[in-house]
């Protein structure tokens, strides 16, 4: 995935923005979409808006497909491709009379979408992904509430809702409204080869002080702690981020999602980034980050193995499968806390799920829209999407012990197993495009040119300068 152009969350700034985290509340501006068209009805209503047909509802058709109806689904063709959405319309196709789904893929989908919400007729199902995804508070007010899917009984009988991992839903709701199921569950953290730690004797780190340690172990055999890539600084970001919430608690979250002006200056992100300072200033960082391409990085650590950390979301598996050694076992493991005794347990996980789909209210089948929805959301589907894309979904239990063969799905499940509800989800850097900055600073600080304390200030002026420029659509978070 290229941290500059990425398949799963789009760096709009201005007119398209979406929500960033459990619970965002947004509030549409002028500028958007649902000013220039007619507004959805939203109400979950069997059929929807659009005028289209309704068919009889029972507990097979819960949303009342018409029978011999026409389904129109967009899928965003990025990393997944759209075959698993095919799966599942395959699947309706069989369940609903006379019922055909066409599943088109696209990677233009505000260029291709955005005039088709103005003239009022927008796909029945669509996947807003992708850098050119449009703004999901700029359409809010003309997409269905999809409560009623995650109400409704999956194909094997049991409620949606009760077969998902917990927190997945937040980050799609929009003023007390679920307007995007986010389908794809992605889990952030430190990747490592474990055959190459249990040669060592060797643990992923709990606390930094044995992170630092680790690094000094590292060091002896001529081998470094991290790597990193140009275009990729941002992934430390993250990790300073998600150990800065756990050290902290949820309150470091709300101060960071709502570029608070005092973000910067917590005692845990402050303790964080002294920490990731010591391990610049130790050496364990390898060197030339800041002129080396992050796929070509990341080969650094998951072929020629010189590092022994990386942070990243779970697709770098499939990221990174044609440049892995053999006999590399690719697993994941919480980001390290600063202390034992930190406000979340180091079993805490940031979880944020991505692929968000939706569906319009103005779509010619709604209804249908809503049925594939439920299709992709039963285990049949979602075992067949982890199967094939080494990613689980955000339906839980899809995915076999053996986890098809993938050290990284295995180590995945087993960190979610452990985490519980102890998880947590943002994404305001995407929301606010802010990531073209953000690996500025970061690059510098990787690189051993500037130092905590100048990171932190850098990163505050950018809040300040987001927060106070009211061309930019805010988004609150609680």
């Amino acid at each position: 995935m290229s941290p500059l152009e990425s398949s799963r969350t789009p760096l709009q700034r201005r007119s398209f923005l979406k929500a960033i985290t459990a619970g965002a509340v947004v509030t549409p501006f002028g500028l958007s979409l649902a000013s220039c068209a007619a507004g959805g009805s939203g109400g979950g209503e069997a059929g929807g808006g659009g005028g289209a047909a309704t068919g009889e509802v029972s507990d097979t058709n819960p949303f009342g497909v018409a029978a011999g109806s026409t389904v129109e689904a967009v899928v965003f063709d990025g990393g997944y491709g759209t075959d698993y959405a095919s799966f599942a319309a395959d699947l309706v196709e069989q369940n609903q009379d006379g019922v055909t789904v066409e599943v088109t893929g696209s990677t233009q989908i505000a260029q291709q979408m955005q005039p088709r919400f103005v003239g009022g007729n927008p796909p029945d199902l669509l996947d807003n992904n992708g850098a050119n995804a449009i703004g999901l508070s700029t359409i809010a007010a003309q997409l269905e509430d999809l409560s009623d899917v995650v109400a409704a009984p999956n194909l094997e009988g049991t409620t949606i809702e009760d077969t998902l991992y917990p927190n997945v839903l937040g980050v799609g709701m929009y003023d007390g409204k679920l307007a995007a199921i986010n389908y794809v569950l992605t889990v952030y953290a430190l990747w490592y080869s474990q055959s190459l730690f249990d040669a060592n004797g060797w643990t992923p780190p709990t606390t930094w002080d044995e992170a630092l340690a680790l690094g000094a172990a590292a060091q002896e055999q001529g081998l470094y702690l991290f790597t990193w890539g140009q275009e990729a600084a941002s992934y430390y970001l993250t990790m300073a981020l998600d150990s800065a919430i756990k050290e902290g608690g949820d309150e470091v979250r709300l101060q960071m999602a709502n570029l608070q002006p005092d973000a910067w200056s917590g005692q845990a992100i402050t303790d964080v980034l002294a920490a990731m300072e010591q391990v610049v200033a130790s050496g364990y960082m390898r060197p030339g980050g800041a002129g080396t391409q992050f796929t070509a990085a990341q080969a650094q650590w998951s072929q020629a193995q010189e590092a022994l950390l990386y942070p990243s979301g779970s697709w770098i598996e499939n990221e990174m499968a044609e440049a892995t050694a053999e006999g590399f076992v690719m697993t994941g493991a919480p980001t390290p806390t600063v202390s034992a005794d930190a406000a979340m347990p180091y079993a805490a996980i940031n979880n944020t799920p991505n692929e968000p789909f939706v569906v319009p209210s103005q779509g010619a089948n709604p209804a249908g829209g809503k049925e594939v929805l439920r299709a992709m959301l039963s285990p049949e589907t979602a075992t067949e999407f982890a199967r094939t894309k080494l990613a689980s979904t955000i339906v839980a239990g899809t995915i076999p012990e053996d986890a098809f063969g993938s050290s990284a799905l295995a180590s995945q499940v087993a960190m979610l197993d452990a985490a519980g509800t102890d998880t947590f989800n943002y994404n305001f850097v995407q929301t606010y495009g802010m990531t073209a900055d953000v690996n500025v600073l970061w690059n510098s600080f990787l690189s051993g040119a500037s130092d905590a304390a100048a990171l932190a200030e850098g990163m505050q002026a950018m809040f300040d300068r987001i927060r106070e420029d009211d061309a930019v659509v805010k988004v609150e978070v609680s």
